[in-house]
């Protein structure tokens, strides 16, 4: 009997160090931010921590800033990560007949993934510059422009700048996953289809896109979580700037912490996002479960 009941503890016992971790890194921070997103909580003044209940949500609904952040964050997110599904896709079609070719493709298509954000980013920096950038020599002896352009520090082509960069770094993880999800399609799926004259289109259409349909859900909802959480690149690259133009929400939140120790309002501004983030997983899945049942 105490040989039965060990045997069925042990699989609790073997989870407890990964639900203790999880507790510690994820699920007290949480906790503790929404506790002091209720607070007037600023380092500057340690001794004055009071309860102000739903003060900073309504500071952050009349803080034009957080409209701007908010704003950059949804053209940001919704832009780089489409643009990284419709090319990784296009990739992994390419990918998928696996020739040898191919799989040296597919391995030099992994260095943006592989390569170190700090890295990748003080990289574009460089080639994006104004004055001595590789882009702007480039393009300026291919005569596509007369004189050398600003990327980063154009208030009109800093956010597509950034996007471009996001892009370039986040594309290869839909490739690979795509170019997986496409090896799970059955060829002889596609080959019935073709002698019953379905079109290419049709073929994409009504046969891969349902078959790797999981795939896609999962690799998007990732990316979308992911990219709405960047913080280094976008700070190593613009810092926000010029202006507003590229200061997203979670870039915000850490300006706000960082250089007015208003620990209570940033906290506040994770909150928000991170409600944000789990409303779009909410209405993504409630789509695609539409989607199903039609």
């Amino acid at each position: 009997m105490r040989a039965f009941i060990t045997h069925k503890r042990t699989p609790y016992l073997l989870l407890l160090p990964s639900f203790l971790a999880i507790l510690l890194v994820i699920i007290y921070p949480a906790m503790r931010a929404l506790s002091m997103s209720f607070l007037s909580y600023k380092l500057t003044r340690p001794n004055d921590i009071n309860f102000i209940g739903f003060g900073n949500y309504l500071r952050a609904l009349t803080d034009p800033v957080f409209w701007i952040s908010l704003r950059n964050t949804v053209i940001y997110v919704s832009v780089s990560v489409g643009m990284q599904f419709i090319l990784g896709l296009f990739l992994a079609i390419i990918l998928r007949k696996g020739k040898r070719i191919h799989k040296i493709i597919q391995t030099l298509m992994l260095l943006p993934w592989v390569i170190p954000g700090i890295l990748g980013a003080f990289m574009w920096r460089w080639m994006l510059n104004g004055n001595y950038g590789i882009i702007n020599f480039t393009l300026k002896n291919m005569g596509l422009i007369r004189e050398y352009v600003p990327w980063l520090v154009n208030t009109h082509l800093a956010l597509p700048s950034v996007i471009l960069v996001t892009v370039w770094r986040g594309m290869p993880f839909f490739a690979v996953t795509l170019t997986a999800g496409l090896h799970a399609v059955p060829d002889e799926l596609i080959e019935a289809a073709r002698i019953d004259g379905a079109s290419r289109i049709q073929e994409f259409t009504k046969i891969i896109i349902p078959i790797i349909m999981p795939v896609i859900i999962t690799t998007t909802l990732l990316r979308v979580i992911w990219t709405a959480n960047y913080v280094d690149l976008i700070f190593l690259l613009t810092e926000g700037g010029p202006g507003y133009s590229t200061l997203v929400l979670p870039l915000y939140t850490y300006s706000v912490a960082r250089n007015t120790l208003d620990y209570g309002y940033a906290s506040t501004l994770a909150i928000l996002l991170s409600a944000l983030l789990i409303g779009v997983v909410i209405l993504y899945f409630r789509q695609v479960k539409k989607q199903e049942l039609v």
